[in-house]
């Protein structure tokens, strides 16, 4: 416990330093604000501001900012899908069900206040878990090899399939074509370059950026593009903010069981805030003695995918910190953006770089605090924000995008590759092919061909070596059986009806 206090207190102290306030400042502002706006999630933000870190010498300030677009996002979110029925965020779409319906009966500020409080409460109680479980997860990192990390990393991919939307087929689909984008550029081994094309761009591989970019950026602008705007604000009906005592009473369960459930799917490959939000409101559902009230504005439709997503936006974390693994394509990009600053992601940061690591955890708990400040008080802006139209948006959304893809390698060649990803990324949403698990797919694919070669390396090409260390072949049995589960009839089903949107 006394270590648990002190690295809060390095933590606390990175955190509270003028340059990492300021930039907590500035990484929640965009994500209320990218939350807020409907057209761009925090991925592409993310992945348009990772250049802008180059520049930056601490890479806890610039470690401290993304995160803060990250789990801003979840709070802006929750502002469009209770005042416009359009959620600006993947994980609001579930608040959209009865927030929206709170904001028609003239309940839009309690709905609010309890999203913001929600967020805060599971926000505060992720940071804690990430202190408390780091260090031992980190721990037994150092007990992994060549083969152990292969065996996780096959896991990992497993568990974002199964934890996908849709079908099961089509997200193995994803992953294998994900794994061999990630095959493009030099070989490990040899040194040659492999499905080039004689094009000396692509000899370095395939830049992350431009993956990413195009499938969920510019994707998302084309699908927006296509519907017809026909927002209902209900800036009239935002009065008091403050929830009736009976209101918070019937939040304050729904609160703790989203908070709990959203920190234990935050850690599982391919889980994070999505999954939460959803599994979430499955369960309020559920136990409630009075479920015809979700869809009609219940208070707990509301409180516990708001916790939960928040929960698991931030626990998230965890897989990635501590094993250098992403669990989810933000956080890819939160390795990618550790590896410009020359930090090798997994276990070593805790001690080589404490003051990062411990920095970045206390930087949620503050950053958290920022955006209950910022959504609340100034619900007047955000609402006017809401009121500029989508057609003057995406030019500048374009833009962004443009050079952030640009900026990576000072090369316009990167820019072009956007292009056939952002076709891809409108198509596979047109054929309900989920994007995220390629993007694991991609991010995992070169790290999976290294420690399967080490792995054989050391042991003279013996391919036994996965199922005779306990570790590994453990963690290969769990991938077995989740896939053989997933299979199974009754289990695809309830995985369907978990996934309704409706």
């Amino acid at each position: 416990m006394d270590t648990l206090l002190s690295n809060l207190a390095l933590g606390f102290s990175a955190a509270a330093t003028a340059q990492n306030l300021l930039y907590c400042f500035i990484g929640v502002t965009l994500g209320t604000l990218i939350g807020v706006l409907p057209g761009i999630g925090p991925l592409a933000t993310i992945a348009m501001l990772l250049p802008a870190t180059y520049k930056m010498t601490d890479p806890t300030s610039a470690l401290i900012m993304l995160s803060g677009i990250y789990y801003g996002a979840q709070y802006g979110g929750s502002t469009t899908a209770i005042l416009v029925n359009l959620p600006g965020e993947s994980s609001s779409v579930v608040t959209t069900l009865d927030g929206y319906q709170m904001a028609r009966a003239g309940r839009a500020g309690p709905a609010l206040a309890i999203a913001a409080i929600g967020s805060f409460f599971a926000g505060t109680v992720a940071t804690f878990m990430i202190a408390a479980f780091a260090p031992p997860l980190a721990e037994l990192a150092f007990k992994f090899g060549p083969a152990e990390y292969f065996s996780l990393m096959v896991l990992g991919l497993i568990a974002a399939v199964v934890l996908a939307h849709g079908s099961i087929l089509k997200a193995l689909a994803m992953v294998v074509l994900g794994l061999l984008l990630g095959m493009i550029g030099t070989d490990v081994n040899s040194g040659v370059a492999r499905f080039s094309f004689d094009i000396p761009e692509l000899s370095d591989g395939i830049e992350f950026v431009a993956v990413a970019m195009g499938m969920f950026g510019f994707a998302e602008i084309i699908l927006n593009l296509e519907q017809r705007e026909n927002r209902e604000v209900f800036t009239s009906k935002v009065g008091g903010l403050m929830p009736s005592a009976s209101e918070f009473k019937q939040s304050l369960m729904p609160m703790i069981r989203g908070t709990a459930l959203g920190s234990f799917l935050g850690i599982l490959p391919g889980g994070g805030a999505v999954l939460s939000s959803f599994s979430a409101y499955a369960l309020e559902k559920k136990i409630s003695k009075t479920p015809e009230r979700f869809g009609k504005g219940a208070i707990e439709g509301v409180a516990g995918p708001e916790s939960a997503n928040n929960a698991g936006a931030q626990t998230s974390f965890i897989p990635m910190l501590t094993l250098g693994i992403p669990t989810t394509p933000v956080m890819a990009l939160m390795v990618a953006a550790m590896m410009i600053h020359n930090i090798q992601p997994g276990p070593q940061v805790m001690t080589s770089n404490p003051t990062l690591f411990w920095g970045l955890i206390a930087s949620m708990w503050v950053g958290n605090l920022m955006l209950v400040i910022l959504n609340l008080p100034l619900i007047g802006l955000w609402i006017k924000l809401l009121s500029v139209p989508y057609r003057v948006l995406f030019p500048a959304i374009l833009l962004f995008c443009c050079i952030g893809a640009y900026s990576i390698n000072n090369n316009v060649f990167d820019v072009f590759m956007t292009i056939p990803f952002a076709i891809l990324g409108y198509l596979f949403k047109k054929f309900d092919c989920e994007p995220a698990p390629l993007l694991l797919g991609f991010v995992l694919g070169k790290l999976m061909e290294e420690y399967l070669r080490r792995a054989l390396t050391i042991s003279r090409g013996d391919p036994t070596v996965f199922f005779t260390r306990p570790l590994s072949a453990t963690l290969l049995t769990i991938a077995a059986v989740l896939l053989v589960l997933v299979f199974l009839p009754a289990l695809s089903k309830k995985r369907e009806e978990a996934f309704r949107e409706d």
